[in-house]
């Protein structure tokens, strides 16, 4: 395959390895970002339901690792119900990879138990509320395979926030 091994983008490419072994994806600029937990554009990692069907065991854990991150998605959940993985490579798609760092908003490190404060309004999707700016969430868990998502309690809702709008406490 001459593009990106997820979404088929023919921009420089770079070979990233998936941990904890060594095998490589060729991805472009934006998928790589997107594992880093950056933002992607919408719609982007519904080209995840080619990619899973790759021939590249790598590229198969990739998938696998980020339709979990995405299960919200009703998409995500109906390509993971279709997704077969080898008992090998199912292995190395739930292997715990390198730590993930969790960052505030100004690079402060997170870690569980922390409280933070929102540096924005944010929509709740699905509860019906807007989180105000200055709103305290206390004691936050972190998302283990996303450094930009943490969790917590915000009006008794639990609820994913991501780490560009919090400010360590």
């Amino acid at each position: 395959m001459d593009g990106c091994e997820i979404c088929g983008a023919f921009s420089p490419l770079v070979d990233t390895p998936v941990a904890p072994r060594t095998d490589v994806a060729r991805l472009c600029g934006t998928c790589a970002a997107g594992l880093r937990g950056e933002a992607v554009p919408d719609g982007h990692w519904q080209a995840l339901t080619n990619a899973m069907w790759s021939q590249n065991d790598a590229v198969k854990v990739l998938a696998w690792r980020l339709l979990n991150r995405l299960r919200a998605e009703g998409w995500a959940t109906d390509a993971l119900d279709m997704l077969y993985l080898e008992p090998e490579v199912e292995a190395w798609a739930k292997a715990v990879g390198p730590e993930v760092i969790h960052r505030d908003s100004l690079g402060a490190v997170l870690s569980a138990g922390d409280n933070v404060t929102l540096i924005k309004d944010l929509q709740v999707k699905g509860a019906g509320f807007t989180a105000k700016r200055g709103t305290a969430v206390r004691g936050i868990s972190l998302v283990a395979d996303n450094a930009g998502q943490i969790e917590g309690r915000v009006e008794g809702q639990r609820i994913v926030i991501l780490t560009e709008f919090v400010r360590k406490r």
